[in-house]
């Protein structure tokens, strides 16, 4: 996809590596720039194209929040506290899904994502795994690691940074 492809549209390069569909697209009409969103990377209903997400949110949703939410929130919040309180929320009021749309909105702002506040509350009241799993492969489409939680794919990432090789050489130039 270059340049030339979308005259009136300039590309988040970010995203180009990871191979997940295009979002963060932005629109250039008389010097106002608009971020388009862009669709999820998979279904809410595709649970079964990732069974271990599946199977891992379906008996313990506890832990899949909870590393969606480490994630979301950069590392601000562990695993395990988000995780923790979302059983406790699920356990005493049963409205643990009012708490993980929050962060199902929150991860749609930040990676540009087709949605809005109405259906994500619906998609975890009506299906709390479908949804929880959605996010899940999302994250996962967009390159984390899961189990390594934000800092973890942090230093993952500042290492690949440090050891990126060097361009190959070319001894008779570019050949066809």
């Amino acid at each position: 996809m270059n340049s030339s492809s979308y005259p009136n549209q300039k590309f988040d390069h970010q995203h180009v590596a990871t191979g997940v569909p295009v979002a963060g697209f932005q629109q250039q009409h008389a010097n106002v720039h608009q971020l388009v969103e862009g669709p999820w990377s998979s279904g809410l209903c595709d649970c079964f194209s990732d069974c271990s997400t599946c199977c891992l949110t379906c008996w313990c949703p506890c832990i899949t929040f909870g590393r969606i939410a480490d994630i979301v929130d950069k590392g601000s919040s562990s695993c395990s506290v988000s995780g923790a309180l979302f059983l406790v929320i699920s356990l005493v009021t049963g409205c643990g899904c009012l708490y993980s749309a929050c962060y199902r909105s929150k991860m749609r702002q930040q990676y540009m994502l087709k949605g809005g506040p109405c259906g994500d509350c619906l998609a975890h009241f009506c299906c709390e795994t479908c949804a929880l799993s959605q996010e899940y492969r999302e994250l996962k489409a967009r390159g984390f690691d899961m189990s390594l939680g934000w800092h973890g794919n942090l230093e993952r990432q500042n290492r690949g940074l440090e050891m990126a090789p060097t361009a190959p050489v070319m001894e008779h130039g570019m050949i066809r």
